[in-house]
């Protein structure tokens, strides 16, 4: 299959067949190991609806300014992409403008490293207007500094952002004013979109309920989780970035009335540095939870990596201390995926969970462990609450149910009478902000 220049600035759309490539640097040190490394980088084009040809590690020796690769190396990649038929070259590294361009001249296809993969899965996810507007500032950020491809992408109705189907190269000049006139607007459109959500967070803030806040690497299960403790049906596929725009709904616990679980972005090594500033509005929902509920992939043998990951995203939102990973908000591990790890592996888990107050075994699929994840965070919600001796004429039904409904009912019986009638005597265990609430009852 032979491409003219041309053809490289054609539409790729789903169903491209794609060569995927891991280039592996001599001297880069990495905390995740090549396969793996070339398997998510599979797992991210499989999102796209990008069919993978083929895939494999690139040793690389000394990285060329030009081309990244060799020359040799590029002779291997475009017969493989002769060989397989593919129209897009997917290279697992950040690659400079003019890498990008050389490489797409060499290989007369198109080219695209993984931070224009990852915008592109983004812009083709993001349903609110807010996540659109962060999707698209973080694609002008990364556009504008190689302007390879025309902007007027942005016009268009579909769901990504042009990295896949740019319509070419045209009056440079003038996109680089119209990119910095829009990424003006949309700096001051999320300003405000932050200004709201604070506003809305102080709100919550009033209200009673905590909210808990669901992280993890992304395609730990987050929203599968999400749906069987909310009942809702938020999306949720075995898909990289299933989910990118925060979703709310409320949950009842033991001995709490109402909480707010919050499913988030899921994190992945090496994010775009874009979509870091300009996702940091989304993930400022993490700063103010109650609890952080960190889903862990356990069946996935690079989980300690994807750990260390969220960690450190946890770190640069400053939920974490840096320097010794203290957090000032309880951290629970759901140590997810049970029902897909080996009878060995899953004993050795579960004896480490006996003696862990922090990690909850689950399947979130099958239901396994959530009954006492729940458990666990009435449990957590209600440390601190202290039991309350509370006396009320036996007519005030209002306040009588509202204990019942908001606290954790030890005992209720009869009290003798007083001067208006029979009384009740109740005794429940409230926390200071639920003591507040129910002393300021009408």
């Amino acid at each position: 299959m032979i491409f003219d220049n041309d053809d490289i600035e054609g539409e790729v759309t789903r169903g491209a067949r794609a060569l995927v490539i891991c280039p592996d640097i001599r001297g880069q040190r990495r905390s995740e190991d090549p396969e793996n490394r070339l398997e998510e980088a599979c797992g991210l084009a499989l999102a796209i609806g990008i069919v993978v040809a083929e895939a494999f590690v690139l040793p690389i020796r000394e990285v060329r300014p030009a081309t990244l690769f060799g020359e040799g190396q590029i002779q291997r990649i475009e017969t493989t992409c002769l060989q397989e038929e593919a129209e897009l070259v997917i290279v697992d590294a950040s690659l400079s403008a003019i890498q990008q361009r050389n490489l797409e001249e060499r290989l007369k296809r198109k080219v695209i490293d993984r931070t224009g993969l990852i915008l592109e899965i983004f812009g083709e996810r993001a349903a609110t207007a807010e996540g659109r507007l962060q999707v698209e500032l973080a694609h002008l950020d990364y556009q504008a500094s190689r302007l390879v491809r025309s902007w007027t992408h942005l016009e268009r109705q579909r769901g990504g952002f042009g990295f896949l189907g740019g319509p070419g190269e045209t009056q440079i000049e003038a996109d680089r004013r119209m990119i910095r006139s829009r990424m003006g607007k949309l700096r001051r459109d999320l300003e405000q979109v932050r200004k709201t959500r604070e506003l809305h967070r102080k709100r919550r803030g009033r209200a009673p309920w905590p909210v808990i806040a669901l992280v993890g690497y992304t395609n730990a299960g987050k929203s599968t989780l999400f749906n069987r403790l909310t009942g809702s049906d938020v999306m949720a596929e075995d898909l990289l970035f299933a989910t990118l725009d925060p979703t709310m709904r409320s949950i009842r616990l033991p001995g709490v009335e109402k909480a707010i679980l919050s499913d988030t972005v899921g994190f992945i090594s090496d994010l775009p540095t874009q979509l870091v500033a300009a996702f940091r509005a989304t993930l400022e929902e993490v700063t103010a939870a109650e609890i952080i509920l960190h889903v862990r992939d356990m069946a996935n043998p690079a989980n300690a990596m994807q750990k260390q990951q969220v960690l450190d995203v946890l770190t640069d939102l400053d939920v974490l201390d840096g320097e010794g990973g203290e957090s000032a908000m309880p951290i629970i591990e759901v140590w997810n995926k049970f029902d897909l790890i080996d009878d060995e592996r899953r004993e050795e888990l579960l004896g480490l969970s006996r003696h862990s107050d922090d990690a909850v075994p689950i399947s979130a699929q099958t239901g396994y462990g959530v009954d006492e994840l729940i458990e666990k965070l009435g449990e957590t919600l209600t440390t601190g609450a202290q039991i309350h001796h509370i006396t009320l004429p036996a007519a005030d039904g209002l306040r009588i149910a509202w204990l019942h409904a908001h606290g954790d009912v030890l005992t209720d019986e009869d009290a003798g009478e007083g001067q208006q009638g029979p009384l009740r005597r109740i005794d429940v265990r409230l926390t200071d902000k639920e003591y507040g609430r129910f002393e300021a009852l009408d």
